[in-house]
């Protein structure tokens, strides 16, 4: 029904905004979901916690920004930090190479983390600052359920199960939640690749892939809770938006931002195997991210691997041959992307071309790409190298890598400094009051999985799926919804809180404190404002592979 439709992504829209109230879609008991733990509560923690100065104060975001208060309250420090933010700042860390080289002070930020990582780190661990930061470890670490969340609509279908919209309770931050069916794992004997891909999502940190913020499990299903990307995918946007194609600084773009990403999955020793545009996403600003990492795979030091995997048309010769390979078939994924972006249509297949997975894969080995007058010189010269079908002479496979495909002259204008700190601007934004994605309805619902049933042998396996936040993220969540400000505050003139002196008692728990979180959720929607609302019909946001192939090694 279309009224069905108008209220689901109506009140999408408004979890979206905030909620339109103050709280910023935070529930009404947020302060209570997140109130510290007295300071006694946490000596467990503070034994157990690996006392890594990178790590606490540098890696996590709240560790970082609690210690660099720790440094304000000392002259000598809080210059060290000053000049260290100056250096490793927006002008620093943009300016070209050439720039850079001319600086003396290089070597100087080395120099301040090694005078920092010593004595003042060492002071810092007996401070309030650093008992705060284990109070946030705990609150970080508190067990994650369905309540945790308010769910919204359906935004479309995963391999195992439905991926919807949900929003934490306590922070107001939308996430997509993709659920991974019990059964329906179980009788595919899927249970190796689900965990694979929580893994790899678990130790990819960065701004073009997807990230991976919370992971748990329900009666019936995995969830894992992703960066939602309400863009839509490359695939609507090449074929729904006008005329098939962008034009050549959109696809420059996209295809930088791309090679960003997988050179931060190939610096983590990750082929990512599936690179194709319904499974590049837009966020609300116009960046993109690679999503879908179920295909994805670690490759061992000095090994490489073999696996007849990915989608039809969008394989490497090397990979429909069965041959040993690295990160080679993620480089000729990205000139299929290149191609397809500039063409409107893949290299190897027309637009809805009825055509056998055979001849295609023929294709794919024996014809070179044509190319039409859409491609500009350097265009079709990045193409050609990245679609070489020995993957020895392919672009970003040589010595140098993703350097050599940065270096590639399609991307003389573009400034990859600057594009990794997030600071260029897109050339496309997405409407802010757009749904980018099927109607409810049009959605196919899973069929229900009968003949399997679940037992306590299954509970390893849920044990090693459902381990709850994910810390930079997390705490990356707390800092942008503003709970880190509005809840990290001390004592008048700098003294200890309460709740941080370590010979104040806590206080017998009350009868009510054992709180699930708010169970709230909005039972209306104002139907007049439906006019706002614009609805792309388009594919899912994660990708379902129809023509994903057997055996990985």
């Amino acid at each position: 029904m279309e009224l069905e439709n108008i209220v689901a992504n109506t009140v999408l829209l408004k979890a979206r905004e905030g909620g339109g109230g103050k709280r910023k879609g935070r529930s009404k008991k947020w302060k209570e979901i997140l109130r510290f733990p007295y300071i006694s509560q946490c000596a467990e923690m503070g034994s157990t916690l690996d006392r890594d100065y990178v790590s606490l104060c540098e890696k996590q975001p709240i560790g970082r920004l609690l210690f660099r208060q720790y440094c304000e309250t000392r002259p000598t420090l809080m210059r060290c930090i000053h000049l260290l933010d100056a250096m490793v700042g927006e002008d620093y860390e943009v300016a070209p190479d050439e720039k850079r080289k001319t600086c003396v002070c290089v070597c100087l930020p080395r120099t301040l983390h090694d005078y920092l990582s010593g004595e003042p780190f060492s002071d810092y661990q007996n401070s309030m600052y650093f008992d705060r930061f284990l109070q946030w470890k705990m609150l970080e670490r508190q067990p994650i359920t369905k309540d945790t969340f308010r769910q919204y609509r359906v935004l479309g279908k995963g391999g195992f199960g439905e991926v919807c919209a949900c929003q934490v309770r306590a922070t107001g931050k939308m996430y997509a939640c993709k659920k991974l069916e019990k059964k329906r794992i179980k009788k595919r004997k899927g249970e190796s690749m689900a965990l694979n891909e929580k893994q790899i999502l678990e130790k990819v940190n960065s701004r073009f892939v997807v990230s991976l913020a919370y992971s748990y499990e329900t009666k019936d299903a995995l969830c894992l809770v992703l960066t939602i990307m309400n863009g839509g995918d490359l695939k609507f946007h090449i074929y729904n938006m006008g005329t098939p194609g962008f034009e050549k600084d959109r696809v420059q773009f996209y295809a930088a931002q791309i090679c960003c990403g997988l050179d931060h999955l190939h610096r983590e020793s990750i082929v990512y195997r599936d690179l194709k545009p319904e499974n590049i996403l837009l966020d609300d600003n116009g960046h993109i991210r690679i999503s879908d990492l179920g295909l994805a795979i670690k490759v061992p030091e000095g090994e490489m691997i073999r696996g007849r995997v990915g989608t039809v048309g969008y394989m490497a010769p090397e990979v429909i041959n069965n041959e040993k390979y690295g990160m080679s078939p993620d480089w000729w994924g990205l000139g299929c992307l290149v191609y397809e972006m500039t063409a409107g249509r893949s290299p190897f297949r027309a637009r809805k071309e009825r055509v056998k997975r055979e001849e295609v894969e023929r294709r794919v080995q024996e014809e070179e790409e044509e190319y039409s007058d859409k491609f500009t010189e350097d265009t079709k010269a990045i193409c050609r190298m990245l679609l070489t079908k020995d993957p020895k002479q392919r672009l970003g496979c040589q010595a140098d890598g993703s350097a050599g495909t940065k270096a590639n002259p399609f991307f003389k204008n573009t400034n990859f400094k600057r594009l990794e700190a997030g600071i260029l601007d897109p050339s496309f934004v997405p409407d802010p009051r757009a749904v980018y994605c099927k109607d409810v309805l049009d959605i196919e619902q899973f069929s229900t999985v009968k003949g399997v049933n679940l037992d306590r042998t299954d509970n390893d396996f849920y044990s090693k799926f459902a381990t709850g936040s994910v810390s930079i993220p997390w705490q990356n969540e707390m800092i942008e919804t503003e709970c880190f400000s509005d809840l990290n505050v001390f004592g008048p003139h700098g003294t200890r809180p309460p709740d941080l002196d370590w010979d104040h008692p806590p206080e017998p728990p009350r009868r009510n404190d054992m709180h699930t979180g708010c169970t709230h959720a909005y039972t209306h929607a104002h139907i007049h404002n439906h006019t706002n609302v614009h609805i792309h019909n388009t594919h899912a946001h994660t990708s379902t592979r129809t023509h994903n192939i057997n055996t990985c090694t």
